[in-house]
């Protein structure tokens, strides 16, 4: 079975320039693990605006992958790492969401 993988990133900074940042970062280092099937990262679309719609995010990260032991390899791949240790300054909140699909 795969396992989609999507995280949403409220950033402490915000602006413009630091969310390009982010997805930026998210196309160099998430999308080469071996096991992905779907990758795709961007900005809120911030006119999307519904009752339902949770807006309290900046930036979205989506993947899939072909079966759990391609998602757990990458969550421990030295890439995915170095993402992390880059990026996480300026992280208020990240908050995942998995699921069999």
């Amino acid at each position: 079975m795969r396992v989609a993988h999507n995280v949403f990133f409220q950033l402490t900074d915000g602006s413009p320039a630091r969310v390009d940042e982010l997805v930026a970062a998210c196309h160099a280092y998430l999308n080469v693990q071996p096991g992905i099937v779907f990758f795709a990262a961007g900005p809120l679309t911030a006119d999307l605006v519904r009752p339902v719609n949770d807006l309290d995010w900046h930036v979205g990260l989506h993947l899939v992958f072909a079966d759990r032991p391609a998602h757990d390899a990458y969550q421990t791949d030295p890439t995915h790492n170095r993402f992390i240790a880059e990026m996480k300054g300026n992280w208020a909140r990240v908050r995942v969401f998995d699921s069999s699909v």
